[in-house]
């Protein structure tokens, strides 16, 4: 009793989490409907097909009637019903075709805008491949059920219920003999389908396990080659292909016992069914057509009972799926719409102060390491300060903060003496321009590159901002000039010809807060000196906050903070820290000095 009750509430519940997703098709809701009368229709016009066989034999044993008064008359019914079922089965599909279409292209276009939406954690909780495969494979899983399975299932279960009413009136002793089969349909296709939708979601997962290697084997190609790991990782993605097989044959192997059991109940019911007609038609009971139009009809209900546990199957496949997609669209989105947000206004006009206040943090993957430890700094606006510190200090965390990537554990951090909690998200990070230290370019052309800074600017913008960061220099050469491909990354283009690129971007999007994470550190001499004076254009009237690796590029900065153990414990300029005996930033300049003449 418990374990019954517990079977039909994970039912239940299961069914009523697809109300979100069918939230996707009622912007389409009249093709639908009208979908749902052609799917009518076409079912009506099907079920007469058995009644018009029937007549066929009736006529040709002479039984005839006004309708039906020869074989040619039935034969020219036969085509006419024929002619409308096509009819109404072409729109049926075509509807359904247009709502499955237009309905999953905005549950990925949804999935796709949340998951952009979400904070760090989420992405460092999951790989590329896996996100990858719910917004294909998921939602494919999705459009299957409701372009074909989900009609072909009304259209089963209609089949059964009018023709089940249909045969009652014919003979109720027939009918009432064939339909005890039902019940142990009903029960199997309860249970087998609780397992097929268990093990249709392990599928999906093991499927996305095989995705995350195929992801990240493309994007760290150089690796793979420089290694020569070709076959090894040939033989990890087969090992997990071999999973999703494994995976797959156990629900092939449910499904096919399911349909196997179903169609020999089926077929020795309808053997049962036909022996039992045969005598009522020796006794003069029913005429022979009436008993070809029972048997036809009945195997119309049996294929249809047979196709209803093929399709149940298919379904709870697709909860599987559906399940793993409202995992991602249930989850909270870094993006606030509180109404005590500050709105877009003049507060970034200018930046006065940035505070950061006793500030601690810890990521929540690593709860037990604190990366800051009561952090203090204070920047005026319009300063150009350095963070430098061994690894691990918490430079980059830093900043990751004042983006608000994280939320801080303890402390505050302000700007302008506002709590930057209470500016909305984008509106902050919009005003907060970075130039990495490894540059991401998009696969597309130098001018989309650039115009990300700030979509739609004008071509005068681009340009500008290319000569500003020194980019035309280079630009100008390639035959395409701005709309020249860069390739998977930039891989198309030199470590400094990108680093003049990302600081085009910053330039254009004009941001009041810039923070440069060792822009120059991993460039020869001549591509550091045109990056250096792009940079030197970019700092200008700008509150600029360095990364700094090299301590020779941060001499002329206003203040450099020395960051250890996730605390500020010296700040000051170059030379007045360097004036400091047995201070931490005058053993890391002589320490860097020694490796460099080494």
């Amino acid at each position: 009793m418990n374990n019954t009750t517990t079977i039909n509430t994970k039912n239940k519940k299961s069914w009523t989490q697809l109300k979100p997703i069918f939230a996707f098709v009622m912007p389409y809701k009249w093709k639908m409907i009208i979908g749902m009368v052609f799917l009518s229709f076409s079912i009506f016009t099907s079920l007469i097909i058995p009644v018009l066989s029937g007549k066929f034999l009736d006529v040709a044993i002479g039984k005839t009637d006004a309708i039906f008064g020869s074989i040619a008359q039935v034969g020219f019914w036969f085509a006419v019903v024929l002619i409308i079922q096509a009819f109404f089965s072409f729109f049926r599909i075509f509807l359904f075709s247009q709502v499955s279409e237009k309905a999953m292209a905005d549950i990925q276009t949804a999935l796709y805008a949340k998951i952009l939406t979400l904070p760090f954690t989420f992405f460092e909780q999951r790989r590329v491949g896996e996100l990858t495969s719910r917004l294909n494979a998921d939602v494919s899983q999705l459009q299957n059920t409701l372009s074909f399975n989900l009609a072909e299932f009304i259209r089963q279960i209609l089949t059964i219920i009018v023709g089940t009413t249909y045969l009652f009136i014919q003979s109720t002793q027939l009918t009432i003999f064939m339909v005890m089969i039902f019940p142990v349909l009903v029960i199997l296709a309860i249970i087998f389908g609780k397992y097929i939708r268990k093990m249709a979601k392990k599928t999906q997962d093991e499927l996305a396990s095989a995705n995350v290697i195929v992801e990240e084997t493309f994007q760290s190609i150089q690796v793979v080659k420089s290694f020569t790991n070709e076959k090894w990782e040939t033989n990890r993605y087969q090992t997990r292909l071999n999973n999703v097989v494994s995976q797959a044959l156990k629900v092939a192997v449910f499904r096919g016992f399911f349909t196997s059991f179903v169609i020999a109940i089926l077929f020795g019911g309808l053997v049962l069914v036909l022996g039992y007609g045969a005598s009522l038609v020796s006794e003069g009971k029913m005429s022979v057509g009436d008993l070809t139009t029972f048997i036809i009809f009945s195997a119309f209900i049996g294929g249809s009972l047979g196709g209803t546990s093929e399709l149940y199957g298919q379904l709870q496949k697709s909860l599987g799926a559906s399940e793993r997609i409202l995992e991602i669209l249930e989850e909270k989105s870094e993006y606030s719409n509180d109404k005590d947000t500050t709105k877009k206004d003049d507060l970034f006009i200018k930046v006065d102060t940035i505070e950061l206040q006793d500030v601690h943090f810890a990521y929540e993957s690593r709860p037990d390491v604190k990366v800051l430890q009561g952090l203090n700094l204070s920047i005026k606006g319009g300063e150009k300060i350095a963070l430098v510190g061994a690894s691990g200090a918490g430079k980059s965390t830093t900043i990751q903060l004042l983006s608000r990537y994280y939320n801080i554990n303890e402390g505050n951090i302000s700007i302008n003496n506002q709590n930057i909690n209470d500016f909305e998200l984008d509106y902050l990070r919009k005003n907060i321009g970075l130039v990495p230290q490894e540059i991401l370019l998009f696969g597309g052309t130098i001018r989309e590159n650039i115009a990300y800074g700030k979509p739609n600017s004008a071509e005068n913008e681009i340009v500008d901002a290319a000569e500003k960061a020194y980019a035309m220099q280079f630009i100008k050469d390639f035959p395409d000039g701005l709309d020249t491909v860069v390739g998977e990354r930039g891989v198309k283009l030199s470590g400094g010809q990108k680093q003049r690129i990302a600081i085009a971007r910053a330039i254009l999007k004009n941001p009041m807060i810039l923070i440069l994470d060792e822009a120059t550190s991993s460039l020869d001499a001549e591509s550091e000196k045109w990056v250096q004076l792009a940079l030197e254009v970019l700092m200008k009237d700008r509150t600029t906050i360095i990364i700094a690796h090299r301590l020779a590029t941060i001499k002329k900065v206003d203040r450099i903070y020395v960051l250890q153990d996730g605390k500020s414990v010296e700040f000051g300029t170059h030379n007045d820290l360097l004036k400091k005996e047995n201070g931490i930033y005058k053993k890391l300049v002589n320490l860097q000095m020694q490796n460099t003449e080494n």
